[in-house]
């Protein structure tokens, strides 16, 4: 790796892998999930994958210190919402340590009759999921769900990109 070191002196694993991951460039999604109270929780994620089409899933990863990790852990549906570029509030709001009904005081947030989830109506796409399996690693959850409906936006695909503690 021509201009570049491979390790740094006096930097943790930890850290050097959080630097080195700062270069991936991820989509910014917001999850949400109800608790058993039918509270309505929200959190910016860029750690969402899709995992295979046969059944149709996708996983996120959530840190166990996260509010919505034990809403994740007790009840079996969450939704995945795929940011758009006009959506850097809505991830900023949902990212910030505001109360939980704050993060739903900014986007256009409608809550699916079926389900009580709240999504986006203008998301890139919108993933309802049933829970099918959790994992733990480390400091986080790995939330693994089947996808039980999914609706795309109409308009062009300008997503909401992450790279290097910043939007591009």
């Amino acid at each position: 790796m021509s201009g570049s070191s491979i390790e740094s002196a006096g930097v943790t694993l930890a850290q050097q892998m959080r630097d080195g991951m700062r270069r991936l460039a991820s989509g910014v999604c917001v999850v949400t999930a109800n608790n058993l109270l039918k509270q309505r929780f929200a959190m910016t994620a860029s750690s969402v994958t899709s995992l295979s089409d046969n059944p149709p899933s996708l996983l996120v990863c959530i840190n166990t210190d996260s509010r919505i990790n034990q809403p994740l852990l007790e009840t079996q549906s969450f939704c995945i919402n795929i940011l758009s570029a006009s959506h850097q509030l809505v991830s900023n709001t949902c990212a910030s340590p505001n109360t939980d009904e704050q993060r739903f005081e900014v986007g256009d947030w409608v809550k699916n009759q079926e389900t009580g989830l709240y999504y986006l109506n203008d998301a890139e796409a919108v993933f309802f999921c049933e829970k099918v399996n959790v994992l733990q690693h480390g400091t986080h959850n790995i939330f693994i769900g089947n996808i039980t409906k999914v609706s795309t936006s109409q308009a062009e695909a300008t997503p909401l990109i992450y790279l290097n503690g910043g939007y591009v």
